[in-house]
């Protein structure tokens, strides 16, 4: 693969070259070719046609972003999940080195991926200020109907913004106003990112005609989530206990848990659940990947037999799948699960026989980690090394929220590519991930006993036998169906009666973190998470001194806290930033 991308890098740098030469000024000072005016689009026609537009950007995709679908992923698998513990890179030591550099830590801001994640976002902020710009000179709609378009572009600035704004902190706001777009990154955005999803909660409808489209609720989810990083939990509080009582999904559903599976199966997409999806399709007559997940093409098992086309990155980390073991009375262990660690087959070829681990998990582990000897949803038993590019260097595990079932790949994978893509939606929020901000905010504001209601769904959701994985009523037929023996010895139970009260405040809030770190993991929040609760260096250096022991990839591997909590500002983009050789792009502390 990487010899495709050198060779593909080769070309561009040609092309580049050429295109820079003809840049003289006389060039640029021609009109632009086949731009649409606002004369054009200031319609209700063109509007729509701008707002889906807007929606589009929401998966990252696309020649704007200068680099390759994973480097803007909107899963953030990268910078949230990879950078986090909950995954190794995987693949091989030579195979996307800029990744490696931001899961050590020791990447500066010259690495290509934060351009591209960068440009990726702001490409979203542009299509919507086009749309808020262009709707104010619109004819022909009522105002009545202007508000809740209004609504639906702030709601994806605001996203769109938010996740700017976790990523680097400072960043320049740009709205539908601004003319001169060289802005310096001086001012804190909190404030508008806020009034952005205020009015988005207050302006958009219940429900919507299309499922994709974003509706109160997820709005009022996104500004509690807003409220929460903040730490602004009196401000939450009313926010969240409102979408808990009261929302409903896009498509009318009442807000509630389905199985844990059925989140991450292309099948039952768009269920009670999902509060804001990006939408994905697969074999939607493009015969090209573009329309399906490309952000996630790199994550699939690959090696020796392996039934994907590419390319085994994003590998769980042994110290995620220990976090999955249970005590005797199903509860986690809080205090160190690296001490009780799961049974694993590294070094161990796919020929030598091998046992899984026999203690009590978690049963979520198994829909969340793909291991040996269990069933990889209906593509067999995971195998272990043969489908591992290199078990030494990133462990022996895959990933399995992303992968598509075997069943029914000609309806919701796209295999038209070098590497597979899905229709497997991106959930940004879930509704699990609402009672769990939920109830973060009730322990800081004392509710402990509501803090253990909300987690308590969320564990007894996972505690029901009907979701769990069993194994194969026939090994050497995969799709023939499951019996009803479960994959592995399973036991998990909601916290007792009380818990929380009698453990007090840090407890609780022990307990709700870890909580989300096995309920959210492998889907991007971790890092994120880990740094607004100020522990991402106790956190990460301690996954670094255990996990280094068990594979190569992190040697080397330190976070420091003065610096590392954000990104580093693209290089590329402060360089563009100089006017009279001062740059009005400022780069975060510790890059200098």
């Amino acid at each position: 693969m990487k010899k495709i991308f050198n060779y593909i890098g080769a070309i561009c740098l040609v092309i580049s070259l050429l295109f820079l030469q003809a840049c003289q000024d006389d060039f640029l000072d021609k009109p632009v070719q086949g731009a649409l005016g606002d004369d054009v689009l200031a319609n209700a026609k063109g509007l729509d046609a701008l707002l889906t537009g807007a929606y589009g950007a929401l998966d990252g995709q696309g020649d704007f972003t200068g680099g390759s679908g994973w480097e803007s992923a909107p899963d953030n698998w990268i910078y949230g999940a990879v950078a986090a513990g909950d995954a190794h890179k995987g693949s091989d030591g030579g195979d996307q080195t800029p990744i490696a550099a931001i899961a050590t830590f020791t990447s500066g801001a010259d690495n290509g991926f934060f351009n591209t994640k960068w440009k990726a976002l702001y490409e979203g902020v542009t299509r919507s200020n086009t749309v808020l710009r262009v709707l104010a000179l619109v004819k022909d709609l009522p105002e009545t109907e202007k508000a809740p378009i209004e609504a639906q572009a702030r709601f994806l600035r605001g996203h769109y913004y938010f996740e700017l704004k976790k990523m680097w902190n400072m960043v320049p706001w740009i709205d539908e106003t601004t003319t001169d777009f060289n802005q310096p990154n001086d001012v804190d955005i909190w404030p508008m990112i806020e009034a952005d999803l205020k009015f988005a909660y207050e302006n958009l409808p219940a429900t919507q005609s299309q499922v994709g489209r974003v509706n109160k609720w997820a709005a009022g989810a996104y500004l509690g989530k807003t409220y929460l990083y903040q730490k602004k939990f009196d401000l939450a509080l009313p926010v969240f206990t409102d979408v808990i009582a009261s929302g409903v999904t896009s498509n009318g559903l009442k807000y509630g848990l389905v199985e844990f599976k059925d989140n991450f199966d292309a099948s039952t997409k768009n269920n009670a659940e999902s509060v804001f999806a990006i939408q994905m399709v697969a074999n939607d007559g493009t015969l090209d990947i573009y329309s399906a997940n490309m952000g996630g093409m790199l994550n699939f098992p690959y090696g020796t037999g392996a039934p994907f086309s590419c390319c085994g990155f994003y590998q769980p980390s042994q110290a995620l799948v220990n976090s999955y073991r249970t005590d005797a009375n199903g509860l986690p262990l809080l205090d160190g699960p690296n001490s009780s660690p799961v049974k694993n087959d590294m070094g161990l070829t796919s020929s030598t026989p091998f046992t899984p681990d026999a203690g009590t998990l978690d049963p979520r582990l198994d829909w969340t980690v793909g291991r040996r000897g269990i069933p990889y949803h209906d593509w067999g038993l995971f195998p272990g090394m043969d489908w591992v590019r290199d078990q030494a260097y990133a462990g022996p595990y895959a990933p399995k929220k992303n992968i598509h079932r075997q069943k029914n790949q000609d309806i919701y994978a796209d295999l038209s590519s070098w590497a597979p893509g899905n229709a497997i939606n991106v959930l940004v929020i879930r509704f699990a991930d609402v009672l769990l901000m939920a109830a973060e905010a009730e322990a800081n504001a004392g509710s402990l006993q509501k803090a253990e209601d909300y987690v308590n769904l969320v564990r007894a959701r996972a505690a029901k036998p009907s979701g769990w994985l069993y194994q194969y009523l026939d090994e050497s037929n995969p799709m023939a169906g499951f019996s009803d023996k479960p994959a592995a010895n399973y036991a998990i139970k909601p916290y007792p009666a009380g818990k929380f009260a009698s453990g007090g405040k840090d407890y609780a809030l022990k307990a709700i973190y870890f909580e989300r770190g096995i309920e959210l993991a492998m889907e991007g929040h971790r890092f994120f998470d880990l740094v607004r609760w100020g522990i991402a260096d106790q956190k990460l250096n301690a996954f670094f001194s255990y996990e280094s022991k068990i594979t190569t990839d992190l040697n080397g591997a330190k976070f420091t806290n003065s610096k590392n909590v954000y990104y580093p500002i693209p290089q590329y983009q402060i360089d563009m930033s100089v006017v009279g050789g001062v740059a009005k792009l400022k780069q975060n502390p510790g890059y200098n």
